[in-house]
């Protein structure tokens, strides 16, 4: 049985995509799991971090495989991957770019962070319905919840009006997370056993579950 590839994607930019991706890559490498990460941003930020994070653990290098793709070589390349590793995270691009487009085509969960306003989950709504078109499942992940906020209550009441799976662990607004990057590290990696850290392994844990990773 091949392994999962799990898509990142939100066209709204800032919404934490490539943040929740490099965590994932980290906490899943770092529990085991054989991880491929690929970057399909032009930004390339994901990029960057690997850049970073491989000066950072000069006896360990990664921890997982890299790639940065793009165009026609991107089918070919996430099917082999998926066959050689466990799971493969792949960072999108913002807006509905080809690659994107292409990569939740391949991809066995689609994963969208979003902030807590009702503005941004409205902005959400182009990338659920393009993996509604391709027939892909999609997991919405609240991200940079503020302590003790009023929006919770207003963000569960609009989630109910959209028909998609929402993840039950909600993401703080922790500085562990772009700090722990900063290093070249994740938050589980970097930061152990704080709330950030516990925070992040029970998301990466419900998604692996949700995406049936062994």
């Amino acid at each position: 049985m091949g392994g999962k590839v799990v898509t990142v994607a939100q066209q709204k930019g800032g919404a934490g995509k490539t943040t929740l991706a490099a965590h994932l890559a980290a906490y899943w490498s770092q529990s085991g799991r054989n991880v491929a990460a690929v970057d399909i941003d032009p930004q390339g930020s994901f990029t960057h971090w690997t850049e970073l994070r491989f000066q950072a653990r000069p006896n360990h290098g990664l921890g997982f495989g890299f790639a940065r793709l793009s165009g026609w070589r991107l089918p070919h390349e996430l099917d082999r991957l998926a066959r050689e590793h466990d799971v493969v995270v792949v960072d999108s691009a913002p807006h509905a770019q080809a690659d994107s487009r292409t990569a939740i085509r391949y991809s066995h969960l689609v994963l969208v962070p979003v902030q807590p306003s009702p503005m941004d989950l409205w902005a959400t709504l182009p990338t659920l319905e393009l993996a509604r078109m391709e027939k892909r499942r999609a997991m919405l992940v609240i991200n940079r919840m503020p302590p003790r906020s009023l929006l919770a209550a207003e963000m569960a009441q609009k989630l109910a009006e959209i028909d998609v799976k929402v993840a039950n662990i909600v993401l703080g607004n922790r500085t562990g997370y772009a700090s722990s990057l900063g290093h070249g590290l994740g938050v589980t990696e970097a930061e152990p056993g704080t709330t950030a850290a516990l925070e992040l392994s029970r998301l990466a844990d419900e998604v692996a579950l949700y995406a049936g990773l062994d």
